[in-house]
């Protein structure tokens, strides 16, 4: 491959240790936290761990694996490293790079919200109806059938712009002094501070309930379908593979690299984390069923209802709650945070190799629109709604596409067999037809995924809401990401850094 000066001098992460603490941070999100423990225990409890390894061992890994050698081949972000696969794959990484955009917007609302809650846990400022003050009093949340507000709520928006400026401030330092050294300070932080949390949870009345709940297996349910598509589904969005993130760190690796050896160390490590939250977060919902006199299966949540409703209720009955309230929300905030950085690097390192300019002045130029677009969609009393719409069509009809797509592409067009050498070269775990078998296999079930959701939003609609914001916020935002994708990948390259395809 030709390489240009520019190219050989590209950022890199200083070893082994920095890169696994950047990629496992960039796993380690909120959906290990809030998603993993109600999956598991809505899709048959400790049967649901078969369907899940194999999950991990079928998919999840063997695709960590290729964007690894996607980025690591090609030395670029995710448009450059398809560029160089060829001029006509360009678009994907673009695609890629828009569902980024989308994720990082309303993902620092999240962030926000996390660290928000961090702080009134010291106080429980929530009081005895943490349902009330999340929805009322801290979102302000309007009513959807009457539009879209504009009217800012100063509790969303402050925080909000707060952890842009931080994470602007990370990304600017760099790839070994911003991102790395961050992963390397907060991924351990995490760690600690969840363990404790998970201990202590442990040693409240009622925690056996709780794990007894989740651990219990039904293994009737593993002849249900959407039980796998559940495992499946899990790992793929948990691992931050097929839209751009693991190519862009991977692209920051040194030449001589073992991509097998790290990917499993990643892969196992999430997987690990999520089995640790799941023990901690229903522990905890043992003891809410025990002091309340319900049963778990009446008080377990995920997502948003677990971390600002159900577990503010935990820590007003708990003893020391509010150690256990900064535990948990100070978690949630460092996993966000780390996920965040990720996703927001990937926009900078396309646009950086695009334009060829100094990666503090590409940081402010991706930055500041942002941080402005994020604060006028989410920083409102209608934020809530458009996010949950976003969120849900960014995954299915934007991930779940954008990989289904590009796989078709690589398959096709007999890449896997280059990806794969390049992996052998300098990694301890070889792969082989088995590798590429798995890939071709996760193709056909990101199909049914794709296919399935898709005919289920059209015949169902989401969620109850409103045709008009549906199609403008969910079908209209997912239509959007290509036009926009194949827009930018006719745009030309500064110094036409790019190589044709091989």
């Amino acid at each position: 491959m030709r390489m240009t000066k520019s190219n050989s001098t590209r950022e890199t992460f200083s070893g082994r240790r920095a890169f696994i603490f950047a990629a496992i941070g960039s796993a380690v999100g909120l959906g290990n936290i809030w998603r993993f423990p109600y999956t598991t225990y809505e899709n048959g409890g400790g049967a649901f761990i078969i369907p899940y390894l194999i999950a991990l061992l079928t998919a999840g890994i063997p695709l960590l694996f290729l964007d690894y050698a996607i980025g690591h081949r090609h030395r670029g972000g995710a448009p450059l490293s398809y560029r160089r696969f060829s001029k006509h794959f360009e678009a994907f990484g673009w695609w890629q790079v828009m569902v980024n955009v989308i994720i990082g917007l309303y993902y620092a609302v999240v962030l926000g919200w996390a660290a928000t809650y961090t702080y009134f846990s010291f106080t429980m400022a929530w009081g005895d109806k943490p349902i009330d003050f999340f929805i009322g009093e801290f979102l302000k949340m309007g009513d959807i059938t009457q539009g879209v507000s504009l009217e800012f709520v100063g509790m969303v928006v402050g925080p909000l712009i707060a952890v842009w400026l931080v994470a602007l401030g990370v990304l600017a330092l760099g790839v070994q002094k911003g991102i790395a050294r961050t992963s390397s300070i907060l991924m351990p932080v995490l760690v600690i501070m969840f363990l404790i949390l998970v201990i202590s949870s442990l040693f409240l009345p009622g925690a056996a309930k709780g794990l007894d709940a989740l651990f219990t297996p039904d293994w009737s349910k593993l002849s249900n379908p959407s039980v796998w598509i559940a495992a499946y589904g899990q790992i793929f969005f948990s691992l931050s593979i097929c839209f751009g993130i693991m190519i862009t760190y991977a692209s920051y690796l040194k030449k001589e690299f073992d991509l097998t050896g790290s990917g499993l160390v990643v892969g196992f490590a999430n997987s690990s984390f999520e089995l640790l939250a799941g023990i901690g977060v229903f522990a905890a919902l043992g003891f809410m069923a025990a002091a309340s006199g319900h049963e778990v299966s009446e008080v377990a949540k995920g997502g948003i209802g677990l971390a600002f409703f159900a577990f503010p209720t935990i820590i007003n009955e708990a003893p020391f709650g509010q150690i256990l309230g900064v535990l948990f929300f100070g978690s949630l905030t460092f996993a966000a945070l780390t996920s965040f950085i990720s996703v927001i690097e990937v926009i900078i390192s396309a646009v950086q190799d695009k334009l060829r300019i100094r990666r503090a002045k590409v940081t402010f130029i991706v930055g500041v629109p942002m941080m402005i677009v994020s604060t006028l969609l989410f920083g409102t009393t209608t934020g809530l709604p458009v996010l949950d719409v976003m969120d849900k069509f960014v995954n299915y009809f934007g991930i779940v596409a954008v990989a289904f797509v590009s796989l078709i592409a690589i398959v096709a067009n007999e890449k896997l067999g280059l990806l794969g050498d390049h992996l052998n070269e300098t990694s301890s775990f070889k792969v082989g037809f088995i590798w590429r078998l798995c890939i071709v296999i996760t193709t056909g079930i990101l199909a049914f995924m794709l296919f399935s959701e898709g005919a289920k939003v059209f015949a169902e609609g989401y969620e109850g809401y409103p045709s008009w914001f549906v199609n403008s916020f969910g079908w209209g935002m997912a239509v959007m990401l290509v036009i926009v994708a194949v827009l930018l990948s006719r745009l030309k390259w500064k110094n036409e850094v790019q190589v044709s395809g091989e």
